[in-house]
């Protein structure tokens, strides 16, 4: 046998396999990171919001664990959670649209791909909708238009921000031109909490496509974003052959988008409560000239500056 052979027949070493014994890990104790493929304990990673501890990348997370970063313990009230999706259009394709529905509900818990409702972000009251993309890609269909609506809406009656985290392919093909008309009953409920001077703002996970791109996603007051989340409307390949050009490997990214300035910061997932409590904060209506009169000694204006 030659020293080639020898080298090529050799077992391959594993380092999970220690004196020939396969070690077993239980299912779910350990997470492998997609990106650098350290694993991590998962409940360290689940304490650190599932934010890789080694590289910093950011595994998907959905609409129940959101809620639970971003609201205080104990202050969620949910909005229309009972609103269930029709099949208007009698869809087929593969299978049929209901039935679609009905197998997706039973498997992830949701009526429909996003959760909506009031609640304190660091003490602060704000109206909250979270998508769901394990819910048919987080698809905006008749439902989700319908309850972003009615939050945006509460929103401007009871004068709160309203924040939300988008997750989404984009417009559900099964319910046609039902859900093209989502984009603009959000946008105009959007319009109607800018002229109450209330604040927006979308935060785009990976990913954020079609037609949520095109509406509530890029109208925001101030557009946050997580790092590396995937943000466009079509395609690469049908913007390539679009243009008849080749694009940068880093298009439609969050990176991307902040340098051509269609995002305003992007903001780790460990950093986002806190980052949003400021914002708020920074945006509440401040002391009216009036009542200022009264101070015996104003202070310098380089003084009052926020830093």
């Amino acid at each position: 046998m030659s020293l080639f052979d020898w080298f090529a027949n050799r077992p391959k070493s594993d380092p999970m396999n220690i004196q020939g014994q396969e070690r077993e890990i239980a299912d779910g104790l350990w997470t492998k990171c997609t990106a650098c493929g350290v694993l991590t304990y998962t409940k360290d990673l689940r304490a650190n919001q599932m934010v890789c501890l080694e590289c910093g990348d950011h595994s998907r997370v959905f609409s129940e664990e959101r809620i639970q970063q971003l609201i205080d313990p104990e202050t969620w009230q949910a909005l229309d959670a009972d609103l269930m999706p029709t099949d208007p259009l009698k869809f087929r394709d593969r299978k049929s649209y209901s039935d679609r529905l009905r197998e997706t509900q039973e498997k992830t818990g949701l009526k429909d791909a996003v959760q909506t409702g009031l609640g304190q972000l660091d003490g602060l009251t704000v109206a909250l909708g979270v998508m769901d993309f394990q819910f048919m890609g987080g698809s905006m269909g008749s439902v989700v238009g319908e309850k972003l609506t009615r939050l945006i809406e509460r929103a401007t009656d009871e004068s709160v921000p309203v924040i939300i985290v988008c997750a989404s392919g984009g417009a559900r093909m099964q319910e046609g031109m039902l859900s093209l008309m989502q984009m603009a009953k959000i946008s105009g409920a959007l319009e109607r909490h800018r002229e109450a001077r209330l604040l927006y703002i979308p935060i785009l996970t990976h990913p954020t496509t079609g037609g949520v791109t095109a509406s509530f996603a890029m109208l925001g007051d101030i557009i946050l974003a997580e790092p590396k989340a995937t943000i466009g409307f079509a395609g690469r390949r049908v913007v390539e052959q679009t243009l008849r050009e080749k694009l940068p490997d880093n298009f439609q990214t969050a990176e991307y988008l902040l340098q051509h300035g269609f995002v305003d910061a992007i903001v780790p997932r460990t950093q986002l409560k806190k980052t949003l409590a400021q914002l708020i904060r920074l945006h509440q209506p401040q002391a009216t000239p009036h009542s200022l009169v009264h101070l015996p000694n104003p202070l310098p204006l380089s003084t009052t500056l926020i830093h």
